[in-house]
């Protein structure tokens, strides 16, 4: 059975812990408000959703940075999680401390399901004194949309890149 679990955390006035895990490890990442760490993150598995092959978000955690690189064929997803020393820096540069491989619909699932709980605990008036910028509602429903929309499109066989 695939599993996929991600837990965004609000650890400080402008940041956040990001918990991403799967059946065989898990990492943790800090987001800084200095970008739009959830809206890129869910704009991008909703890109993915619809059909887009290859998609990026990034956290920045100043300076560090951390690189979602998400790879789809068909049905299934290959997740890279990049940790560079600046936010600048080329892929090459930096260090894979995470990835799966996973169906497209248990990513949107895992994504929706992580912001479903943080507006649940946290509110989306506690979100923004804490976090520094709104909720992403706009994001986290065009990212449901488009799950409703297209579960389950694509072939069925994939090998990563």
């Amino acid at each position: 059975m695939a599993h996929l679990r991600l837990a965004w955390v609000l650890s400080g006035r402008g940041w956040a812990d990001c918990l991403v895990s799967d059946h065989q490890a898990e990492v943790e990442v800090a987001a800084s408000y200095i970008t739009a760490a959830p809206e890129d993150l869910l704009t991008a598995v909703t890109r993915l959703v619809v059909g887009e092959t290859e998609c990026r978000a990034q956290f920045e955690s100043e300076p560090t940075a951390f690189r979602w690189i998400f790879y789809r064929e068909g049905t299934h997803v290959w997740i890279r999680l990049l940790e560079l020393a600046r936010g600048s820096d080329h892929d090459n540069t930096g260090t894979e401390i995470w990835s799966t491989q996973q169906n497209i619909d248990v990513v949107a699932r895992a994504v929706i399901r992580c912001f479903d709980e943080v507006v649940r605990e946290y509110g989306e008036s506690a979100y923004r004194g804490k976090w520094g910028e709104h909720f992403p509602r706009t994001e986290l429903e065009a990212l449901r949309t488009a799950w409703r929309d297209h579960r389950g499109d694509g072939a069925a066989s994939w090998a990563p890149p």
